[in-house]
């Protein structure tokens, strides 16, 4: 499969992608868990669905609702806010679908926790249904993913939210290029969010320091696959690859001083805790736990 072409005027899929004449049915929803990605790399191609990145990340119990109902015209909203998210508008593209898209979660945009990618994988998923579209799991990922890479949003969030629980990223890219694992664990998850931070603005400059560290930290949860080190190593990386603000720092130092383990979610100014390290450490964190599904449709025409 062919993701779109990255100017406006080849947003319209490739020859081969999807049939001429569709069916049009009800609006379905899908949900998609959130992803905290502990580490990663950049590896680019000319392809973007080859595009991607390897690393490691969790998949969340809290995450994003996304209905999509025929529409006349292509809207999209986000907890009842109208927002532009290119990522959702190349989805709708590629399935040649015009739609309402909402979605809902707890989860913060822009804050380490894949809400771009959710929505991109969540509207491919409920759009399928929606629209009759008889595409596979992989095909959809495929262009979820795409559109996430030409959107500039995301290189790995959709794929491990397909994937669920704790996926390792082995291989970069969608479904018909990558290679993922994943540690087979259950977990409380504590989260603890201080700010923003711009994927576009990390992944779209110098990346070679940065996808140095995410190949040593992946290296080091290849080597022992545990929950343990997934944090030791993000925590590492986030040094590394000098992406550690001081206010994450000053969080990590507490939960390490009453006893517990905490890393840095990327790319955002969010702290993640396996178990009650935040809480120990006096911090409100919101709370969840690893997610093991994977993305699914929840609903859909009957």
């Amino acid at each position: 499969m062919t993701i779109l072409a990255d100017d406006e005027s080849n947003r319209q899929p490739l020859s081969g992608l999807v049939p001429d004449e569709w069916a049009m049915s009800d609006d379905a929803r899908a949900f998609v868990p959130g992803h905290v990605t502990g580490f990663f790399t950049v590896d680019r191609a000319d392809d973007p669905t080859k595009t991607g990145s390897r690393g490691g990340g969790i998949a969340l119990s809290d995450g994003v609702s996304v209905t999509v109902e025929p529409a006349a015209e292509t809207t999209v909203e986000l907890d009842g806010e109208r927002v532009e998210m290119d990522a959702v508008e190349r989805v709708l593209a590629a399935l040649r679908a015009s739609a309402r898209v909402t979605a809902e979660t707890p989860l913060p945009l822009g804050a380490g926790f894949g809400v771009s990618g959710a929505m991109a994988l969540g509207t491919a998923l409920a759009a399928n249904a929606a629209f009759d579209r008889h595409l596979s799991y992989n095909e959809l990922v495929t262009i979820a993913h795409g559109a996430e890479v030409q959107a500039g949003t995301g290189l790995g969030d959709v794929v491990g939210q397909a994937r669920g629980g704790v996926p390792l990223r082995l291989e970069p890219g969608g479904p018909q290029h990558n290679d993922v694992d994943a540690i087979p664990a259950r977990a409380r998850v504590e989260y603890h969010t201080l700010g923003e931070l711009s994927t576009a603005d990390v992944v779209g400059g110098d990346t070679e320091t940065l996808t140095r560290a995410g190949e040593r930290a992946l290296s080091m949860v290849v080597e022992d696959p545990t929950l343990d080190t997934v944090t030791r190593a993000s925590r590492q990386f986030s040094r590394e690859a000098e992406l550690l603000t001081e206010a994450v720092q000053a969080v990590i130092r507490d939960v390490t001083e009453a006893g517990g383990d905490a890393a840095m979610a990327m790319l955002g100014e969010t702290v993640f805790s396996f178990g009650t390290g935040l809480t120990d450490a006096g911090y409100d964190a919101s709370v969840c736990e690893v997610y093991p599904p994977g993305a699914t449709v929840e609903n859909g025409p009957s």
